[in-house]
């Protein structure tokens, strides 16, 4: 899908522009010197766009600070400001920022008011020249939607469509849309299903691809390489992250693998195929000799990735098997590489990311931000760690509660930052215990998972 184009300072988004790869700090950012460095870090890493979580006015005069020092230095990589919850704080925002990423679902509790909101926010943005990524997430669609469409992909589609109308009807499309889930299967059906509602209306604007809350190490990366990848197979996407809970620079690497392997050689003009689609038709040669032998059982495609870089080829390796497997037109897979990989793993967890087999504990969790009041990374692998015994229980770490409650909609249990030091723990949407020390927490998730299996309560 061809898509318009979208300027976002010196970057253009969509049209036959390269993929755009991006990352988020999660510095606080009313705390300067931090993000700033941060921001640096992530540039030199390749960044094409940054965005900073900005809750409030605050945030506001920081990002406009961050944004001039950086810009004194010699970056100027578009920076784009992260809104939950306050319309009028997106308005500030617009006046700052490169570009604006709004939430939907929590713009405005009414409706009618959201729109009107809308329509002030929009025309700021026609005015300083501001882009805007509508932004849809699993779990945090409204209570209008979901009692509409349930809490489904359809939902995601329907809801992206009022918002890109609102846009048309404003004669305001420098927008980008983006429909992300934990679960990848729920994520590739909302982008194609949004596809082509947009084509039937006659719309085309661009594409952000990510699978939130994704985790962090290998399978952080092949869960956001299996969803990704499955659209950018079909040329679907124009900008993407992959969201790791780790540092924001490393988001960088692996976004490039992807549009590394999804992208033609050459100069631009060169016809010579991608990696990928060299891949898939050795893929299909393999299929076709297969069939022609007629051969019984299993169609077991063996591919190589050449290459040192582990993280690299995991990726690559994901990116195509992991659609195939998704979408349930391949059953088994053989992998080859060059570099330290354990096969029986890796198969494993792309297996688990594509939701064909479920052999350990299933992880969502935020890469973490300015709202984040923890160290998310440290007990996030905390976690991992006691619980790893816990096969096909659904368990989410999540930074706070704009996504914690609804953005882990698929999780069995959920540990939620509730302020400074402070953890919420939940059972399925129920929030179970509303504030203990973070010291005690990881604990208490343990009971709570126990004494859910026996029946029994959790101690307060």
């Amino acid at each position: 899908m061809i898509s318009s184009e979208v300027k976002v300072a010196g970057i253009t988004i969509g049209g036959n522009s390269p993929i755009v790869v991006q990352t988020m700090c999660n510095t606080h950012t009313a705390d300067i010197e931090p993000s700033i460095a941060q921001c640096i870090e992530c540039a030199k890493a390749g960044a094409q766009m940054i965005r900073l979580t900005t809750q409030g006015e605050r945030e506001v005069n920081a990002l406009a600070e961050i944004k001039k020092q950086l810009h004194a230095l010699g970056y100027t990589t578009p920076l784009v400001a992260d809104i939950h919850f306050r319309a009028d704080v997106a308005i500030m925002a617009a006046k700052v920022a490169d570009k604006v990423r709004i939430n939907p679902g929590n713009f405005a509790k009414d409706f009618s008011k959201a729109q009107e909101l809308f329509a002030e926010f929009i025309a700021t943005c026609k005015e300083y020249g501001t882009a805007v990524r509508i932004g849809l997430n699993h779990g945090s669609l409204g209570e209008r939607i979901t009692n509409l469409y349930g809490n489904t992909s359809l939902g995601m589609a329907e809801a992206a469509m009022e918002w890109l109308r609102m846009c048309a009807k404003e004669d305001f499309h420098n927008v980008v849309v983006s429909l992300k889930a934990s679960n990848t299967v729920v994520m590739v059906n909302a982008y194609r299903i949004l596809v082509q509602k947009m084509q039937e209306a006659g719309l085309n604007y661009p594409l952000h691809l990510g699978v939130t809350e994704a985790g962090n190490s290998d399978m952080g990366r092949i869960k956001s390489a299996v969803g990704i990848g499955a659209l950018l197979a079909e040329g679907i996407g124009d900008t993407i992250r992959v969201s790791l809970t780790e540092n924001p620079a490393n988001e960088i690497a692996a976004g490039n693998s992807l549009k590394e392997y999804f992208s033609s050689t050459g100069d631009g003009n060169s016809n010579e195929l991608s990696q990928y689609r060299k891949d898939m038709a050795s893929v299909e040669e393999q299929k076709a000799a297969w069939i022609a032998a007629g051969s019984k059982g299993c169609f077991t495609p063996c591919i190589k990735f050449p290459g040192k870089d582990r993280n690299d080829v995991i990726i690559k390796a994901s990116a195509l098997f992991g659609p195939l497997l998704l979408d349930k037109k391949l059953d088994d897979f053989k992998a080859e590489f060059d570099c330290n990989v354990d096969n029986a793993e890796f198969k494993d967890n792309l297996m688990q990311a594509s939701r064909r087999k479920f052999t350990h504990p299933e992880y969502i969790a935020c890469p973490g931000c300015g709202r984040t009041m923890y160290n998310l990374e440290q007990t996030f692998e905390q976690v991992k760690e006691r619980t790893k015994h816990l096969a096909g229980v659904r368990i989410a770490v999540m930074g706070c509660i704009v996504n914690g409650p609804g953005e882990m909609a698929d999780a069995d249990y959920g540990y939620v930052g509730a302020g400074r030091g402070c953890v919420a723990l939940y059972k399925g949407k129920e929030r179970i215990i509303y504030s203990i020390p973070q010291e005690e927490a990881i604990d208490k998730l343990l009971e709570l998972i126990e004494n859910d299996r026996k029946g029994t309560k959790v101690s307060e």
